[in-house]
């Protein structure tokens, strides 16, 4: 697969990943012999600069969040590199890796299932200072408070355990959590999707804001098009496993060239009941991950898919300045 650069003006992007495939074993029998595989990330290539936002989007079960969980290496990649500032973090160890955890955190989907509640919420936030040697005691609760305070908590709020909090408060704690170890990537799997509307535009905005303070790097996994065209810089689009698209949100929002991109695009509601939009009804379901189609996986549901579509993998090639399509009709 080509390589897909990001712009910025960094000579060495934050993230680049390059033909990262993820495969899960399918076991079978008495002797849990491999009978097959979940072909749930089949070489996906990106890259992000410092300050930038890269948005992956596509349906459910085409892979975003293992992308997310790979490059963190809470997957182990069946293939393919994955470069923080350089360093392929693919061939570390245990050890080596722990250093590199300090660059690179997640936010999860749940704001509550991803919190102990044993745990009260500074105790959540602090753990990572303590764990990696960066601060306790005192020193610790004085850099929580200020986490606290970044993320629009209470430090009275510390004591508090995660049942007393509502679910955008609950993500704010988790954001917080996100922020302590001064990361230089982090990866939002859905970070928003859980919360109502009206929160979920105040947590995109925090997010920016911090964006734009700290030079953070994201990787804003979602569904929702409206939600990542209001944070991401870049769009990549994703279907089975493979990204089919990407390019700069104006462009893929204004001109989309793959007709899976299209059909997503053509399903988000216009605010403006006097614009009419041709919806797109895609035919057929999903295909199984598990036997994906031959040629472009897309091709079984494509309405104008050809006899070379069943049979040729497309390559992502840039169609025009800064676009990368995956399409052979392109």
């Amino acid at each position: 697969m080509a390589e897909v650069a990001t712009g910025g003006t960094s000579n060495t992007p934050v993230l680049k990943v390059q033909g990262l495939k993820k495969h899960f074993p399918i076991k079978k029998g008495i002797l849990s012999r491999t009978a097959g595989h979940v072909y749930a990330v089949d070489g996906v290539s990106f890259s992000i600069n410092e300050g930038e936002t890269l948005g992956l989007v596509g349906e459910s079960g085409c892979g975003k969040s293992t992308v997310g969980r790979t490059v963190l290496r809470l997957l182990e990649p069946t293939e393919g590199s994955i470069e923080i500032d350089g360093t392929d973090i693919t061939t570390l160890n245990k050890p080596d890796l722990r250093s590199f955890r300090r660059e690179m955190q997640i936010i999860f989907q749940d704001p509550y299932s991803s919190l102990n509640p044993r745990m009260s919420a500074g105790d959540i936030v602090g753990e990572l200072l303590k764990v990696h040697g960066i601060a306790e005691g005192k020193e610790k609760d004085e850099r929580v408070a200020e986490l606290f305070d970044k993320v629009g908590l209470r430090k009275g709020q510390m004591d508090s355990f995660p049942h007393e909090f509502s679910g955008g408060q609950r993500q704010r704690i988790g954001i917080a959590r996100a922020l302590a170890l001064n990361p230089r990537l982090i990866i939002g799997d859905e970070p928003v999707s859980a919360l109502d509307v009206s929160i979920q535009a105040q947590v995109i905005n925090l997010l920016k804001d911090l964006q734009e303070e700290f030079k953070l790097s994201y990787l804003f996994i979602a569904h929702d098009l409206a939600v990542v065209e209001h944070i991401s810089d870049y769009i990549a689009v994703m279907y089975l496993g493979r990204i089919v698209e990407y390019t700069d949100k104006k462009t893929l929002f204004t001109s989309p060239q793959h007709p899976y991109t299209e059909a997503l695009l053509s399903a988000v509601p216009i605010p403006d009941p006097t614009i009419k939009r041709k919806k797109i009804i895609l035919q057929g379901d999903v295909p199984s991950p598990i036997k994906p189609p031959s040629g472009c996986h897309f091709h079984t549901r494509c309405p104008y898919a050809e006899e070379r579509c069943r049979v040729e993998v497309p390559t992502l090639k840039e169609v025009a300045p800064g676009q990368h399509v995956s399409c052979h009709l392109r």
